[in-house]
């Protein structure tokens, strides 16, 4: 735990009934934003409505502030809203929810896996829905310019987009876009490109020349993080590189970090900086979790307190997720160590291989092989005869290499920042594919816990130590499919929970765990939340401002099995859930703006937020996950039973600038970087 946590502990005894009479807020610094940033009680949103701020200087009690009554089962906690609020005909699984026109509420991109789109029907698949206030959305994916091409297509005038990350490049006030897909044939060659924000609800293209378009290189980004690596008040970018397609054998590719100048243009700044890997081959490299990593999803966070954020590639393949941790010299130069082994991020403890049915039926068949007399568990000949029907002779299985430790690491999709533990410091939650048949060392989903070192670590109480965790289906062969989820409070009782989004195969359906007490989690029926099979994407947002977060859901439609239970649906349609409890809670939701020396949309600022029940920190994310996710930039933390929290924001500029604020439930505060906070209405 931080020491300036620790401290405020300290100072709560007269907080949580009545402020403590202190002006809290930090005086404005000398070199505080100017004209470019909103300072007057009304801010004028692009289609000309006003939203009106009321200035504070110290907590305000909120009127009978009365305990919360805790959520049991037994409540409901949602109620499904999607044809209420126009999505209906709306598909996809990916999804950015931002407030890309400025007007306080939070919109939503939504769009398709790389691999299943129809490019012979040339349909776009992506909707940048446009949240109107009044409970419903407005589709204003064309007119917003999102879908302009650089390579003109008049068979398809559109641009695809798989990943997609929302942030303010150029310190305007106005959000950006990276959009980035591939290079499928069909469609022509488009590189991933930087949309400009034109401050009417529109977007440009960016700078032909940014290196982040890798013109003319082979491409295969499935995941990207806004970030400000070297707090110099400017967005940086980190891309996460799946695999290409060579004689058809997949070859990962390196993942980048691109280095902004403010202005839109961006440097390839990866070996500049030690992010280095190298193609697989040398089994020391792999072991070391030294190869490129693979990768399906992307994300930056301060994992250790320092102000430089780690960066992090979570790997499909069973192959070694990769973490580097930023280190920032007394000149400012930051450089990024490979720790992925050494944090316990790479790969888990879970190396017997001897129960993975296509090792035992390889060492039935190769009894004298090296190792096989490890394998003591008899096996069924039919299923080493349908290992062989379904995967060939190999039965998936290289006896020479898959009893390495680099291939007994996890099938990774997406890994979330959170301070799961409430201890003040972001935790890991890694979302993985299972297949029964591999056994033991199949890494599952699960929650790895700072230890709050300096060098980054991790520890894996397991899912049964943490009630993540359910029961193998009641049939031999059995997969999960974890590849998202979404990290929430649904009841506002200042524990977040989980939302595990199960897909793609037989079986998988959404899973919600609420946490009880400190990292201990409990499922929630579908009665008390809601079914939705093979729920692939989940979001979780205040789409309505009542106080409390909603849920958005995607669906997928790889491998259905009509003969199977929680089949697919007809379509791909996204569901919308809206929380109808959290909302009696206590909460408060934090709006930061950064000011000179700091990015804008305060990407990487770190919040630490104190009531006398616990301390819970959030960072303002950049974009996390396969394909790129956000919640908005928005902070929203539940308090429990208190009625006020003492809140402590480290902006990330080079100082790393800290103010501290008393501030009284129930409401969306405005924060500008060196000025006292606005309370906006709910």
């Amino acid at each position: 735990m931080p020491p300036f946590v620790r401290i405020l502990s300290a100072l709560l005894v007269c907080s949580s009934l009545l402020a403590c009479g202190e002006e809290s807020s930090a005086d404005p610094a000398p070199d505080s934003p100017s004209a470019d940033v909103a300072t007057s009680d009304a801010q004028v949103a692009i289609d000309g409505s006003e939203t009106t701020d009321e200035t504070i200087s110290d907590a305000e009690t909120t009127p009978g502030c009365a305990p919360a009554a805790p959520w049991e089962p037994g409540t409901p906690i949602f109620v499904e809203v999607t044809d209420d609020w126009g999505l209906d005909g709306v598909t996809g699984h990916t999804f950015s929810v931002v407030d890309y026109d400025g007007d306080g509420w939070q919109d939503i991109f939504v769009r398709h896996g790389q691999g299943e789109l129809d490019f012979k029907d040339y349909a776009p698949g992506v909707w940048l829905l446009r949240n109107t206030g009044g409970g419903t959305f407005e589709d204003q994916t064309e007119s917003s310019g999102i879908l302009t091409r650089r390579v003109p297509n008049a068979e398809a005038p559109w641009r695809p987009v798989h990943v997609a990350v929302f942030g303010d490049v150029n310190n305007d006030g106005h959000l950006d876009l990276f959009a980035a897909f591939g290079t499928p044939a069909e469609m022509g060659i488009e590189t991933p490109d930087l949309f400009l924000g034109q401050g009417d609800g529109t977007f440009a293209l960016g700078p032909a020349e940014s290196m982040l378009r890798r013109e003319g290189l082979v491409n295969s980004p499935d995941g990207a993080a806004w970030t400000d690596y070297d707090r110099d008040g400017y967005l940086d970018l980190w891309v996460a590189h799946h695999d290409v397609n060579v004689n058809g054998n997949p070859q990962p590719l390196a993942d980048r970090l691109y280095h902004g100048d403010g202005e839109g243009m961006f440097l390839d700044f990866s070996s500049k900086t030690g992010v280095v890997t190298f193609p697989w081959g040398d089994l020391t490299k792999l072991n070391a979790g030294q190869g490129h990593s693979w990768a399906w999803s992307a994300a930056a966070c301060d994992l250790n307190h320092d102000g430089t954020p780690e960066l992090l590639a979570a790997s499909y393949g069973r192959a070694p997720n990769v973490l580097w941790q930023g280190v920032r010299d007394a000149a400012g130069e930051v450089t990024f160590l490979n720790r992925g082994v050494a944090s316990g991020y790479a790969y888990d403890h879970r190396e017997d291989w001897t129960d993975n049915w296509s090792a035992q039926c390889y060492c039935t068949d190769n009894p004298d092989a090296e190792d096989c007399h490890l394998v003591t568990e008899p096996i069924d000949p039919q299923i080493c005869a349908g290992l062989k029907a379904s995967f060939g002779e190999n039965m998936r299985w290289n006896h020479g290499g898959d009893r390495e430790p680099w291939r007994l690491a996890g099938n990774s999709g997406t890994t979330l920042c959170a301070d799961l533990d409430s201890d003040g410091d972001l935790d890991l939650f890694t979302n993985e594919i299972v297949h029964g048949d591999v056994g033991s060392s199949s890494d599952p989903s699960e929650i790895l816990v700072n230890t709050g070192e300096a060098d980054v670590r991790f520890e894996r109480p397991g899912p049964e130590a943490t009630g993540v965790h359910r029961e193998h289906p009641p049939y031999v062969y059995w997969d999960h499919g974890d590849m998202t989820s979404a990290v929430l409070d649904v009841d506002n009782d200042g524990l977040l929970d989980i939302y595990l989004s199960a897909s793609d195969y037989v079986g998988n359906r959404g899973l919600l765990y609420h946490q009880k007490s400190p990292l201990w989690f409990e499922e929630v029926s579908v009665d008390d939340s809601f079914e939705h099979n093979r729920s692939y994407g989940a979001v979780a947002a205040d789409f309505d401002r009542d106080g409390d977060l909603d849920l958005l859901v995607g669906h997928s439609h790889m491998r259905c099995e009509p003969n199977g239970p929680n089949d697919c649906y007809p379509t791909r349609q996204v569901r919308l859930f809206e929380n109808v409890i959290g909302q009696d809670g206590h909460w408060i939701q934090l709006e930061l703006v950064g000011g000179a020396g700091t990015n804008r949309s305060a990407i990487g600022a770190q919040v630490t937020v104190t009531t006398p029940e616990r301390v819970q920190m959030r960072e303002v994310s950049g974009g996390w996950g396969k394909g790129g996710y956000q919640s908005g930039l928005i902070l929203h933390v539940g308090l429990g039973d208190a009625c006020e929290a003492q809140v402590s924001i480290r902006w990330p500029n080079a100082e790393l600038a800290t103010e501290e604020h008393s501030l009284a439930a129930g409401a969306r505060y405005r924060i500008v970087q060196g000025e006292a906070p606005s309370k906006t209405a709910p």
